[in-house]
């Protein structure tokens, strides 16, 4: 099994989702008293947020980076960002490491595509939702994206830095989401993906009007899947044994 890099900490709440899910993949398909070998960089959330405010997508993309040389310093063999939001700066992660480093928006497609799901509604961050480096890669996958209004998306990503990074979970924040879940199903949305990997905390599958995406558990599947595959595959081989 290869070691797993987690870059993580943005904020801890959903990182602490990606640890345990990822240990319990790797102990029902091994069995026994297997655990996941994983090197983890939780970064401070206060500096991260603090870049994404002023915009200093820059500043962000060499903290990332740095944390991606140190899970390689660390023997991982293959590297993630446990956040939607900050694979706006994915291409410095990807240039400063040797290893694959696997894109959240990827598993994200590869699972919409097992499912029949070609439009999904995209839930995140105001970057997520209104820039296009997340939805051009499911596009690139062949899954479109519909997103909420205006103050919908507003509504979305206050929760998101107000609440739920914080961890905040809140009835009320949660009957909105779904009232706009509600809305992005009727503008023809098949399933809605959590692109924010705190939302799966907030809107669990049983309470949803639409089928979703956990993001959070999507890739943690997606690493876990890359990190048992046979030795000697090539990433674009370990990535098909699941699309």
């Amino acid at each position: 099994m290869q070691t797993i890099g987690l870059i993580g900490g943005m904020s801890w709440h959903s990182t602490e989702a990606y640890y345990r899910r990822i240990n319990e993949q790797v102990a029902a398909r091994r069995g026994g008293h297997a655990s996941a070998r994983i090197a983890l960089q939780s970064l401070d959330f206060e500096d991260v947020r603090d870049c994404q405010l002023r915009e200093d997508w820059a500043g962000a993309g060499e903290l990332l980076a740095d944390a991606a040389r140190r899970c390689e310093a660390g023997g991982a063999g293959l590297v993630a960002i446990c956040t939607n939001l900050m694979h706006k700066v994915f291409p410095a992660v990807e240039a400063a490491v040797s290893v694959p480093a696997v894109h959240i928006a990827d598993a994200v497609a590869a699972l919409a595509q097992r499912s029949g799901w070609t439009t999904l509604g995209l839930l995140g961050a105001s970057w997520v939702m209104e820039e296009t480096f997340y939805a051009d890669r499911l596009a690139q996958r062949g899954v479109g994206v519909v997103v909420p209004s205006a103050a919908d998306r507003a509504e979305v990503d206050r929760v998101i830095f107000e609440e739920l990074t914080q961890g905040r979970l809140l009835d009320s924040s949660r009957e909105r989401y779904v009232e706009i879940m509600r809305d992005l199903a009727g503008r023809g949305a098949d399933a809605v993906a959590l692109a924010c990997t705190e939302i799966g905390l907030l809107v669990g599958p049983d309470q949803a009007p639409l089928p979703t995406i956990d993001s959070t558990t999507a890739h943690a599947d997606l690493l876990v899947d890359l990190a048992l595959a046979p030795a000697g595959m090539d990433l674009a081989e370990r990535s098909s044994m699941r699309v």
